[in-house]
């Protein structure tokens, strides 16, 4: 599946983009908004980091380039920006930018605590600008298609639910010394939170169970470092639902989905970049991808175009278009956040911990 921008006219405006951040995500967004989605200009990037900003402006066009993020907000012919910095810095340029009205993609966590996201979310309401949270898996065509399964009700009631992340790995993991503590939750599982959540729509997280080590890379454990988690998660609908994590899949990304219910199961996710395999002598075998934006290139692409298109609706680049159903929004994030937060207390403390109600407010 692609989204294809129809909302835009041969004469119509393009919809200009500030980039956030010129890490590798960040370069991956701006490579798709130059190069794959019609219509959609990048007009500028920022990073204090400005080499970075610079070398990637000039590989892409000739997009603006500052080391604050602040001269994108100001710019009146930016329609948008997309938040790819460190994830410690995004609920304040999710407030920045919506006070500038701004329309804002931001990659996850979208906060790092419910206090900085309720806060950041309430001046997103204020300004009446459109949010948007980088969940990919939600773009995915086999993800979407066991959506459209589960929401169709072919799988029943959903009783067992399950999502896994591993990361491609060497036996060893070299930026472990530099990783935040708790990113295992914060930005890696929490895409199988929002995954369970959303393929169990309309029950809410209410209690979770964490485990957690440094299996792969011990020596780092007494630095907060952690490289191994299993979650089990109980849904106000009594769904029971298993997240894991590694950060050291030897043979490549592995990332899967899987709801069983009353009525039967489905599953999405690849261990493959294509379905050929080979059979030889040595047995058989088959490519397998080792970089996400390699795994999940046309959702990363797609979350973007429904991005677009919404801003194109809204400033008049194009017809007026909303969001998609499938696009995770505030309380998508809010949600997720909330699970992976209630993991790190439930590590912490050895037990199970309760998530904190939807609808906690702000300072939750």
């Amino acid at each position: 599946m692609a989204y294809l921008l129809e909302t835009f006219t041969a004469s119509a405006p393009a919809v200009r983009l500030g980039l956030i951040g010129a890490g590798w995500i960040g370069a991956f967004h701006a490579e798709s908004i130059a190069r794959r989605l019609p219509g959609v200009e990048l007009a500028a990037v920022a990073d204090p980091a400005l080499d970075a900003a610079r070398a990637l402006a000039a590989r892409l066009g000739d997009a603006r380039v500052s080391a604050d993020a602040a001269d994108l907000f100001a710019d009146p012919d930016i329609d948008g920006v997309v938040i790819a910095s460190p994830a410690r810095f995004h609920a304040g340029l999710i407030s920045q930018a919506a006070a500038a009205g701004k329309q804002v993609f931001c990659e996850k966590p979208a906060a790092q605590s419910l206090g900085e996201l309720d806060a950041a979310l309430a001046d997103v309401a204020a300004a009446g600008v459109h949010f948007q949270v980088g969940f990919n898996r939600r773009y995915a065509e086999d993800f979407l298609a066991a959506k459209a399964d589960i929401a169709a009700g072919v799988v029943g009631r959903p009783q067992l639910l399950r999502s896994l992340t591993r990361d491609p790995g060497t036996g060893s993991i070299p930026g472990a010394a530099r990783t935040p503590p708790w990113t295992i939750f914060l930005e890696t599982l929490i895409h199988d939170f929002d995954t369970l959540n959303w393929f169990n729509a309309g029950a809410e997280p209410v209690e979770v169970h964490a485990v957690a080590d440094a299996l792969v890379e011990p020596g780092f454990k007494d630095q907060g470092f952690l490289d191994t988690a299993v979650v089990t998660i109980r849904y106000g609908n009594g769904a029971i639902a298993v997240a894991e994590a590694s950060f050291s899949a030897l043979y490549g990304y592995d990332i899967r989905g899987e709801v069983f219910g009353s009525k039967g199961m489905v599953q999405a996710g690849r261990r493959t970049e294509t379905a050929a395999r080979r059979y030889t002598a040595g047995g058989m075998s088959a490519d397998t991808p080792r970089l996400n934006v390699e795994l999940f290139r046309q959702a990363y692409t797609d979350e973007l175009a429904d991005f677009a298109a919404t801003v194109a609706g809204r400033t008049g680049a194009g017809g007026p278009v909303e969001s998609a159903a499938t696009t995770p929004t505030g309380a998508d994030a809010r949600r997720a956040l909330a699970v992976a937060l209630a993991c790190i207390e439930s590590v912490k403390t050895g037990l199970p911990a309760a998530v904190a109600p939807a609808d906690a407010g702000a300072g939750a």
